[in-house]
């Protein structure tokens, strides 16, 4: 995404951001390529090689799309780095996409509050030894 962005900035002026950007565009055709595969030999279906690029080309721009979305709710909340709630923001249109976003975000933040905790145990632990000498 972060990509994507910058390309769309600056295109066709630096060599490094296009190859870095067919670079991604190589990684996402791969990835694509292999869920194909693995969805076409589960459901006894083959996929056409332009119907895999098709899909890829289709990924990439909503990925685009995607991006410029969440910069613009960044952009109105004023702030310059994108949040959580700009990328539910983003879900709220597929009520699936924005179950399984709510879900990751609830994950991450139980995980870092889980941290945080084991840091204020450590912390404490180390005080507790250091009062004790």
């Amino acid at each position: 995404v972060e990509v994507l962005m910058w390309y769309r900035e600056h295109p066709c002026r630096d060599s490094f951001a296009w190859f870095k950007l067919q670079r991604l565009k190589a990684a996402v055709h791969y990835t694509v390529a292999r869920i194909c595969e693995r969805l076409g030999e589960e459901h006894r279906r083959e996929f056409s090689r332009q119907a895999v690029a098709a899909i890829t080309e289709t990924a990439v721009r909503q990925c685009d799309i995607f991006s410029k979305d969440l910069e613009a709710f960044a952009r109105h909340a004023k702030r310059s780095t994108v949040s959580t709630e700009d990328v539910k923001l983003l879900a709220r249109r597929s009520a699936a996409l924005s179950i399984y976003i709510q879900n990751k975000v609830e994950e991450l933040n139980q995980g870092q509050s889980l941290k945080k905790k084991s840091a204020v145990k450590r912390k404490s632990r180390e005080t507790d030894e250091e009062n004790r000498e």
